[in-house]
């Protein structure tokens, strides 16, 4: 991808270019994805804008040089996000004396050249950051590149002529006067217009299709056919427009509806899309026959109350197969029950008084001139992506015999578009459900209940439906023993998934198995340590059989830590204590005792005791994580739950959610929050802390969060 050569050029050249600019406007666009249909919407707005107050200079602009104006801004906005990498200066002006349009975008990198297209990109293809300046170089009738030193910046300006130009280079004095396409209303719609009767004689008036053009309508819609180059330019906008809206859609059923929206009326009277259900054979083509079939996904129709009815009769008659090997689209029989010529609105057919010239045997009437009543012409595109089939897309336009070529090669470049977008929603789905079922596993499917105590729960992934890093459990070990536990692990989604399907069952098996809560610590900080080691190894054996040369220590797999807080919950029956009994009650007087807890924090936020009196204090001390230090040895605390305390655990997804610079802990802002939750029972005091974490920072949390809130009756 070589660079244009250019010559620098002194501001005076852009200078001159707008000497007579009565009409600007500016903006400064971020330099991702989304600049390049923001500068498409500006020139059409800033266009539509100048028309509606009759500026000096719009009675001269023509649909024609929007479109071109639009195109070029896109364009050069996106060689300059590609290219450039930083925020784009988007200016476009117009001169009072001409009309012309001036187009300028400046970024902040001036040691990149513009970038032209890829020389050796195959044929057919554009590359995917633009078209590149020869595309600027064609519509313009001047153009350059302006570098300004001292503020830092490069500048490509391009100036298009009021009435834009044709083929070969003259300006075009077809449509002028002509703003329609410039309201935003209409946009790429009025090139498409003319497209109906493309290849067919115009129709008589009364013949139940839209009457031929007269006048310096007719005249301009006659030019309009005859220049396939302005049907080119129209249709890149179009795609343009189409791939922002279809980019980023993760819903198959949603490409579908938008592919209709995109179609009707612009290209056709009704549009359908079956999909392939991929479950049920991935749509087998061979044989004749589809396993499971495709199911009719959409119906779009420009009358909506037809739309059932054409439902109901596109149903019966499901897609034609294609052959692989020929990718055109085929012919789609006519649904004649749902569109019949009367409700299509087509006139009786001419009578043979009519004197007009007789059919050769075999030929087509209407490439003789006949005025036959035609009920419509119907095409069917496979909607194919990465080799597989994934759908059919079927349009249809009553009152012509055959769709003209443009518009088929056009529909041929929107399909495959809808076929990339459906099959980047299917992909989506499948991670969607994968991650669903995997979160599904790592979690409880439920929580034990303990007699005496209140429990809840919330647990919010910071990718809904994916894998989280957060987890937790609330188990019962043995007869009148429960254990909990919260913990969050180093990373995000699969890495995450493994750790936690290695640590929740053995927390289960070890507690069960009778160990104490330091014990389980110790044990899990080892097998935490030896899957590490083992991961790292397996790494090592892998890299030298492919032949790479052996890692150096400590440029292996890193060890996956954890942070865990757990414990466990022993009811204890009618015990009166005034704080006593050789366990640490914190000085808490008063109640009765309902459980004794013994709970250790590996690396993880401390639990909080609130007391009904609104005293809160921690209750244990901080620790090691876990798969960290070999041979670290842990301890643990125990305390009495008596009625009325609230102990509660989190992930630091709470304690450390942000705004600015704060933390919502910082200055014991979760012990704060927790003071504030006495009289509350436990469901209420876990939706009250989440929602504070909410609200806390303007922004959504950027961490999975996770809280467990056990309040003794």
């Amino acid at each position: 991808m070589g660079a244009i050569p250019t010559q620098r050029e002194t501001s005076r050249a852009a200078s001159e270019a707008s000497a007579q600019a009565c009409a600007r406007a500016d903006a400064t666009l971020s330099g991702g994805p989304l600049a390049p249909g923001s500068a498409r919407a500006l020139v059409r707005a800033a266009l539509a804008e100048w028309t509606e107050r009759a500026l000096p200079g719009t009675e001269h602009l023509t649909t024609r040089a929007g479109h071109d104006a639009t195109l070029i801004a896109s364009e050069l906005v996106t060689n300059a996000v590609v290219h450039a990498g930083t925020e784009v200066r988007l200016s476009c002006r117009l001169e009072a004396e001409t009309g012309a349009l001036v187009i300028e975008v400046a970024d902040r990198h001036p040691s990149r050249s513009p970038r032209d297209s890829e020389p050796d990109a195959p044929s057919g293809e554009s590359p995917e950051y633009g078209r590149g300046l020869r595309l600027v170089a064609a519509l313009s009738e001047a153009w350059g590149i302006t570098y300004r030193p001292g503020a830092h910046t490069k500048s490509v300006w391009a100036r298009i002529p009021a009435r834009g130009l044709v083929a070969d280079g003259t300006d075009d004095t077809d449509d002028v006067g002509d703003p329609d396409g410039l309201d935003g209303s209409a946009g790429t719609d009025d090139w498409l217009e003319a497209y109906a009767y493309e290849g067919e004689p115009e129709p008589p008036r009364g013949a139940g299709v839209p009457a031929a053009r007269s006048g310096a309508d007719g005249e301009a819609w006659s030019a309009s056919r005859r220049d396939g180059s302005w049907l080119g330019r129209g249709a890149l906008s179009f795609l343009a427009e189409a791939s922002d809206l279809l980019a980023g859609q993760l819903d198959e059923d949603l490409v579908a509806a938008l592919t209709g929206q995109l179609i009707v009326p612009r290209l056709a009277d009704w549009c359908a899309v079956w999909l392939e259900d991929e479950t049920t054979g991935h749509g087998d083509w061979s044989d004749g026959a589809r396993a499971g079939g495709p199911r009719l996904a959409r119906v779009w129709h420009a009358d909506e109350s037809r739309v059932e009815e054409l439902s109901r009769a596109l149903e019966q008659n499901p897609p034609p197969l294609s052959d692989p090997l020929c990718p055109g689209p085929l012919v789609y029989p006519w649904p004649e029950k749902a569109l019949d010529p009367p409700q299509a609105g087509l006139g009786p057919l001419p009578e043979a008084s009519f004197g007009l010239p007789e059919v050769p045997d075999g030929a087509p009437p209407y490439d003789y001139g006949i005025p036959v009543a035609i009920p419509g012409t119907a095409l069917a595109y496979r909607l194919v992506a990465g080799g597989r089939p994934l759908g059919t897309l079927v349009i249809g336009r009553a009152g012509i015999g055959r769709f003209p070529d443009e518009v088929t090669g056009l529909v041929e470049d929107l399909g495959r578009r809808v076929a990339l977008a459906i099959g980047a929603a299917r992909q989506y789905a499948r991670q969607a459900t994968i991650s669903a079922v995997l979160q599904r596993g790592l979690l409880p499917s439920a929580v034990a209940e303990i007699p005496g105590v209140h429990s809840a729960l919330v647990h919010e992934p910071l990718d809904e439906g994916g894998p989280s890093g957060d987890f937790y459990d609330l188990f019962q070990a043995d007869e009148g023993r429960w254990c909990f536990a919260i913990g969050d692990v180093q990373g995000k989604g699969p890495e995450a998934a493994v750790v936690i399907g290695l640590a929740r069952p053995w927390l289960r098996l070890l507690a069960r198995e009778g160990y104490r809560v330091a014990d389980v610590l110790d044990r899990l900080n080892q097998l935490l340590l030896d899957d590490a080691t083992e991961a790292a190894d397996a790494a090592a054996r892998a890299l030298v059989a492919a032949g790479a040369r052996p890692t150096a220590p400590g440029d292996g797999p890193q060890t996956r830590f954890l942070s865990l807080l757990y414990g466990e919950l022993t009811l204890v029956e009618d015990e009166d204590d005034d704080g006593g009994g050789g366990s640490d009650n914190g000085g808490s007087d008063g109640g009765r005792v309902r459980a004794r807890v013994t709970l250790a924090s590996a690396g993880h936020p401390l639990p909080l005791l609130l007391a009904p009196d609104g005293t809160v204090r921690t209750v244990a001390q901080p620790q090691t994580l876990l798969g960290v230090v070999e041979d670290a040895t842990y301890t643990s605390e125990t305390f009495e739950l008596r009625s009325g305390d609230t102990l509660l655990c989190v992930t630091d997804g709470v304690t450390e959610r942000r705004s600015g610079s704060r933390q919502f802990d910082d200055g014991d802002g979760l012990a704060t929050a927790l003071a504030g939750c006495v009289g509350l029972d436990a469901g209420l005091i876990a939706e009250r802390i989440n929602r504070l974490v909410h609200e806390f920072g303007a922004r959504p949390p950027a961490d999975d969060l996770a809280l467990l809130v056990l309040q003794a009756d």
